[in-house]
C-alpha cells in the first residue's frame, strides 16, 4: 500500500489545497513531521500528491470565477477620500473583483519611524496558523520577524488603531493587535489567505476568538530599494511598499462566504529592507466567543 492510501482524507486534502496556494512542498513536509508524521512517510505523501492527477492546473494570467463569492458594496468608502478624525487618506487604485484599495498616507513618516523605534528590540521569528491544530507555529514558507501591540495598549497605539478602523470602516474593537513585521534581503511570504479556511480543523480554533477574518489593511513603513511587493497571483497585480502608504482588501461578505481571489504574498525583497504593519478585522469583537 502507498503513501497516499494510508494518508487520512484530510491530510489528501490539505496537501493538495496548499500546493494549490503555492506553498513549498519542504514546508509542508516539514508541518506533517510536526504533526507526529514520521519523515519518510511525509515526504512520500507530498510527492505522491504532486506526481498524481490531484495537482491544480497554474493560474492563468487573468482573473478566474471567484468560486460563487457574491460581491456585495465594499465596506471601504466610496470617493477618492477617506477622511478620518485626525487624517485624510487618498485612495490611489481601486480593483472591484476582488475588492482591492491602494491607499496613500494612511500613516505619517514620524508614525512609520516611531513604530520601527518601537519594535526592533523586540522582534521575533514570524508565525502563521498551523491548519491541524489552529496554533502558531514557524514556517519556512515565511522568513520574517514580527511583534505585536495589543488593541489601544497606550495613547499613541489607540490612535492609530481608531484611524485605521476608520480607514477600513469596521469597529476598532472588532480589529487584531497591530502586527509589525520585518523582512531582511531574501524574506518573503509565500501566497497564502488571510481568512481562516474553513476545511481546516485549526481554523476552528481560531474562529471561536471573534469569528473569521473579514479585511486586512497592510501597511508601509519604509521605502524597499528592490522587490518586496505585495503580489495578487491569481488578478497580476502587484504593490509596491511606499512609506506611509497601505493596501487594502476584503474577503468575507455577509453570508460568509470567502474570496478565493484575495490569494496574496510578499515577494522576496532583492535589496535593502522591508517593514510592514498588518491590520486584520474579524466578524466579531476581538476575543469575543461565538453566541
Amino acid at each position: 500500500m502507498n503513501a497516499i492510501t494510508q494518508l487520512p482524507a484530510e491530510w489528501h486534502n490539505w496537501i493538495r489545497e496548499n500546493l494549490a496556494r503555492g506553498c513549498a512542498p519542504q514546508s509542508l513536509i516539514d508541518d506533517m513531521v510536526r504533526n507526529h508524521f514520521d519523515p519518510v512517510f511525509a515526504r512520500a505523501a507530498v510527492n505522491n500528491v504532486i506526481s498524481g492527477p490531484f495537482v491544480a492546473p497554474a493560474a492563468p494570467a487573468q482573473a478566474k470565477p471567484a468560486s460563487g463569492y457574491t460581491y456585495e458594496t465594499p465596506r471601504l468608502h466610496a470617493g477618492n477620500l477617506i477622511r478620518t478624525a485626525d487624517r485624510d487618506v487618498h485612495v490611489v487604485t481601486r480593483v472591484n473583483r476582488p475588492m482591492i484599495a491602494v491607499l496613500d498616507g494612511v500613516l505619517s513618516a514620524e508614525e512609520c519611524d516611531e513604530l520601527v523605534r518601537r519594535s526592533s528590540d523586540k522582534m521575533r521569528r514570524s508565525t502563521t496558523v498551523d491548519p491541524l491544530t489552529g496554533k502558531h507555529e514557524v514556517i519556512a514558507d515565511r522568513s520574517s520577524e514580527g511583534t505585536f501591540f495589543q488593541l489601544n495598549a497606550d495613547p499613541f497605539i489607540a490612535r492609530l488603531d481608531r484611524r485605521i478602523s476608520e480607514v477600513m470602516n469596521w469597529p476598532v474593537e472588532n480589529g487584531e493587535g497591530l502586527q509589525i513585521l520585518h523582512y531582511g534581503t531574501g524574506g518573503e511570504y509565500k501566497p497564502h489567505f488571510d481568512y481562516f479556511p474553513p476545511e481546516d480543523p485549526g481554523s476552528q480554533v481560531q474562529m471561536t476568538i471573534g469569528g473569521q477574518r473579514v479585511s486586512t489593511m497592510v501597511m508601509y513603513l519604509n521605502d524597499v530599494e528592490e522587490g518586496g511587493t505585495t503580489i495578487f497571483p491569481e488578478i497580476g497585480l502587484e504593490v509596491v511598499p511606499k512609506k506611509g502608504s497601505a493596501v487594502y482588501f476584503e474577503y468575507t461578505n455577509s453570508h460568509g462566504q470567502l474570496d478565493k481571489l484575495t490569494l496574496h504574498g510578499g515577494s522576496p525583497v532583492k535589496r535593502g529592507e522591508k517593514w510592514i504593519v498588518t491590520k486584520w478585522m474579524r466578524q466579531r469583537r476581538y476575543g469575543e466567543s461565538a453566541p
